[in-house]
């Protein structure tokens, strides 16, 4: 029978389950020492974080946001800013947004600046002689844009409370003074964003871990399950970061991109199935059933019950 615990967690015979607050030295297993939780790159190494504290998984969840944290401002400063900075450039010298009209003192249409990941035009009148095969496409109109991409498009109107300057005589020393800036607010919502979502996911998942690792018999706390569902979604993770990377360095296309992006779900999915089936077994699981086909030996000392002779029945009386 199984006793709860406090936290959580369930208690066996001579043996306490890890939770996200337990040490793993304070860990007394008598199926051996738990393992040693520092990558979180294959099904074993996902398992070990079931017995890992809840430090050490935020440790490595940090390391991964961080590293994409820097993939995504890697990828903005080489892919897209040069191509923001260009068509801030080659904007006229007088312009703007204003009471939900576009002031354009250039010809329409017109490309502002075009690279293999983003294109800005103007096409006042949205005439579609302006197309770019960029992946994705900005197009300004009289009185709304348009952003274009393989997905389709999205639109909006100008607000008729915006006054944006439109011209590259206040835009370029903006433009210069934030774009530091930009990369430091986009790095810190990257991480606190993929920390957060983390959160969230490991709390949907950890239900599902804890019953499947229970219907496999495998040592497995609630809090442990919760760990382990966070680890699991790192390989995930770290594949769409390495897709980034070969899109940016014209490996990947939009579709390969895109493809990768869908495969660091099933990833995950892969992680929390596969995790819980590397744990060893409960202790209340592992042990040896004795076969009672099997006659078992006696005692040393003790001798076999001799059967007793059957007694001679008593003569029938005479008539």
């Amino acid at each position: 029978m199984r006793d709860k615990a406090e936290g959580g967690c369930y208690l066996f015979p001579d043996y306490r389950c890890a939770s996200p607050g337990a040490s793993m030295r304070d860990m007394d297993s008598p199926v051996g020492k738990p393992p040693f939780a520092w990558q979180p790159l294959t099904p074993r190494g996902v398992a070990a974080f079931a017995y890992a504290t809840l430090g050490r998984l935020l440790v490595v969840q940090l390391i991964v946001a961080l590293l994409a944290a820097g993939t995504v401002v890697w990828f903005l400063h080489t892919a897209w800013f040069p191509t923001i900075s260009q068509a801030i450039t080659n904007l006229p010298a007088a312009g703007e947004i204003r009471a939900g009209r576009l002031d354009w003192q250039g010809e329409s249409p017109a490309s502002l600046a075009e690279s293999r990941f983003l294109a800005f035009t103007v096409d006042l009148k949205h005439e579609g002689k302006a197309r770019s095969p960029a992946h994705i496409q900005v197009e300004f109109g009289l009185t709304d844009y348009n952003v274009f991409s393989l997905l389709g498009f999205v639109g909006g109107e100008y607000h008729r409370d915006w006054a944006v300057p439109f011209n590259r005589e206040d835009l370029v020393p903006w433009w210069g003074a934030w774009k530091p800036a930009l990369l430091g607010i986009t790095a810190l919502l990257v991480v606190a964003g993929l920390m957060l979502v983390w959160v969230v996911l490991a709390t949907i998942y950890a239900l599902p871990v804890w019953l499947l690792g229970s219907f496999a018999n495998r040592d497995l706390s609630l809090g442990g399950s919760w760990c382990l569902a966070g680890a699991a979604l790192m390989p995930g993770a770290l594949l769409m970061l390495a897709a980034i990377f070969l899109y940016a360095w014209d490996v990947f296309g939009l579709v390969e991109l895109a493809v990768a992006l869908a495969l660091h779900f099933v990833f995950g999915w892969f992680y929390l199935v596969a995790g819980p089936l590397r744990l060893p077994l409960h202790p209340a699981a592992a042990g040896v059933k004795e076969n009672p086909f099997v006659t078992q030996a006696k005692p040393q000392g003790q001798r076999a019950a001799e059967p007793k002779e059957a007694e001679p029945e008593p003569p029938a009386a005479k008539q």
